[in-house]
C-alpha cells in the first residue's frame, strides 16, 4: 500500500503495518491534533498525530537504511531490526491524549495503568503519553494484532516498547547480533538527539503553520549518518561534514518551541483548559482502561466542553481567550512578575501567569539516552556531540518564557499597571547603579 503525504510524497506501507493502521487505536489518531490549540494561532495547523506517525515511520526507514548499509549485519537480522524500528515509530504516539500534551495534567497515575515493573515503578506519579503507549502495546485488544504482525519477525510487543521507552525488557536487549548490541542505535532512530520523530514533526509543523523556523537539510543529515561501535554496543554517529546541518536542526527545534509550540495563544488556551480541569473535576477524564481510552480524543473533549457551563469551558468553546499583557524571558531584566501580579491583584484584575521552558536539547538536559557521536574520518577521531559543537554550551540553560494574561475588559488598565511596574524596576536598578558608582568614587 502507498499513502500520499504532503511532506514526504509517497510513503510505502508494508503488509505487516496495514492491520496496525486499520486498528481502532491507530485510527483514533485521526482525531488528535498534532499541535493542540495551535490552530487558533495558525489556522492551517489542523494536522493530526495520524499523519505525523506515518511520516515519522517513513523518515525512520530512510535513517535505518542509510545507517545499516554501513553496518555488517546478516540479512535476516537486518530485516528484523528494520521492521522493529518501523513499528516502534509508527506506534510511538498511539498513547497521546486529546489535544496532544494539553490533557496530560489530568492523566491517571502510572499505578492505575498497571504497567509492568520492568518498565517503571508503580509509584512514579502521573502517567504520560509514553506510558499509555506502552500499556496499549503490551496489554490491550491491540496487543494480539501487534503480536500477529511481529511474530514472523521474531519480535514481541515488549521489544517494541523497549525502543519507544529506552528501557530494556526482562532478558536484556532483543537486538543483539554478531555479539554486538544494536539497541542503542535503534533507540536513537526512534527517540534521540537526531531522531525520526523530530525530523518529521519539525518539517510538518513548519509547513502547516506557515513558518520557516522548522526547516533544515534532512537529506544531508541522512547521508552523513553511520553506526559506530563502542564496548560491544552500536551507537549513532554523524560525519563531521554535516555538523553545521545538525546545528541548524537543533536551532530549528529551539526556534519552533519559542515561536510556535509556546505561542502565546496556545499557552493561553492550555492554561484555560487547565483551570477548567481544576474547577470541574470529573467533567472530563482520561480513562486508564485502554478499551475506554480508545474512544477518548479531541472530539470527546470538545463535546464535554460544549456541554459544560464552567466559565473556562465557555471561553474555550467561544474562543474568548484572556489577553496577553506581559511577556519576558530572563534576558528582560525590567520585569518583576511578582510585582506585576501584586499590582493587578490590588485593583481586582483577574489574571493568570504562565511559564514555558524552551531547551535546545532535552537529552543533554536530562543526561539520558545513548550518546550521539561526531566522526572525523581524516583524523580518525570520534567525539561526543556535546563536546564537539559550542551550541550546547551557548544554550546550556533553559529559556524561561514568562507571561501574564488578564480578562479582556481589563486589558488596557492591566497594561498600564505592567508599564508602571517595569518602570519601577528600571528606576530601582538605576538608583542602585548610581549608588554603586558613588561608592566606587
Amino acid at each position: 500500500m502507498r499513502i500520499r503525504d504532503p511532506i514526504h510524497g509517497t510513503i510505502p506501507v508494508g503488509d505487516p503495518e496495514v492491520p496496525l493502521l486499520d486498528s481502532r487505536f491507530f485510527q483514533r489518531l485521526r482525531n488528535v491534533r498534532q499541535l493542540g490549540f495551535g490552530e487558533l494561532a495558525f489556522p492551517g495547523a489542523t494536522h493530526t498525530r495520524f499523519a505525523h506517525s506515518l511520516g515519522a515511520m517513513h523518515v525512520a526507514t530512510r535513517l535505518f537504511d542509510t545507517v545499516f548499509a554501513r553496518a555488517s549485519v546478516p540479512g535476516p537480522e537486518r530485516v528484523r531490526m528494520r521492521q522493529a524500528v518501523r513499528v516502534a515509530v509508527l506506534c510511538h504516539d498511539i498513547g497521546h491524549m486529546p489535544l496532544s500534551h494539553a490533557s496530560e495534567r489530568i492523566a491517571p497515575t502510572r499505578a492505575a495503568l498497571g504497567l509492568p515493573g520492568w518498565l517503571c515503578e508503580p509509584s512514579e506519579g502521573q502517567a504520560d503519553h509514553e506510558d499509555f503507549t506502552a500499556r496499549i502495546l503490551l496489554d490491550s485488544s491491540f496487543t494480539p494484532v501487534l503480536e500477529g504482525q511481529l511474530g514472523p519477525f521474531g519480535l514481541s510487543p515488549a521489544a517494541i516498547v523497549s525502543l519507544v521507552s529506552g528501557v530494556e525488557p526482562p532478558g536484556g536487549s532483543a537486538f543483539v547480533a554478531g555479539g554486538r548490541d544494536f539497541m542503542p542505535v535503534l533507540r536513537q532512530l526512534v527517540s534521540g538527539e537526531l531522531d525520526s520523530d523530530r525530523m518529521d514533526y519539525l518539517q510538518r509543523d513548519s509547513a502547516f503553520t506557515g513558518v520557516n523556523y522548522g526547516r533544515f537539510d534532512l537529506d544531508w543529515l541522512v547521508q552523513n549518518l553511520m553506526p559506530i561501535e563502542s564496548e560491544g554496543r552500536v551507537y549513532l554517529a554523524l560525519a563531521k561534514a554535516a555538523i553545521f546541518a545538525f546545528e541548524d536542526f537543533l536551532l530549528s527545534r529551539f526556534h519552533m518551541f519559542v515561536s510556535v509550540y509556546f505561542h502565546h495563544t496556545s499557552v493561553n488556551f492550555d492554561e484555560m483548559l487547565r483551570r477548567y480541569y481544576l474547577e470541574e473535576p470529573g467533567g472530563f477524564e482520561i480513562p486508564a482502561d485502554p478499551e475506554r481510552f480508545v474512544d477518548c480524543d479531541d472530539v470527546t473533549l470538545a463535546t464535554a466542553l460544549r456541554r459544560s457551563s464552567n466559565r473556562w469551558a465557555r471561553r474555550i468553546v467561544g474562543r474568548h481567550g484572556y489577553k496577553l499583557v506581559a511577556q519576558a524571558t530572563e534576558l528582560d531584566r525590567d520585569y518583576d512578575f511578582d510585582a506585576i501580579s501584586q499590582a493587578l491583584g490590588a485593583e481586582g484584575i483577574e489574571h493568570f501567569r504562565s511559564e514555558s521552558l524552551g531547551v535546545l536539547s532535552k537529552y543533554l538536559a536530562d543526561g539520558g539516552g545513548p550518546p550521539l557521536y561526531v566522526v572525523d574520518p581524516h583524523a580518525g577521531t570520534t567525539t561526543p556531540i556535546a563536546d564537539y559543537t559550542p551550541l550546547y554550551q551557548r544554550y546550556a540553560g533553559a529559556l524561561h518564557l514568562k507571561r501574564v494574561y488578564c480578562a479582556p475588559e481589563k486589558a488596557e488598565r492591566a497594561r498600564q499597571l505592567v508599564l508602571g511596574a517595569v518602570r519601577g524596576v528600571r528606576q530601582g536598578r538605576s538608583a542602585e547603579q548610581t549608588a554603586s558608582d558613588e561608592r566606587r568614587r
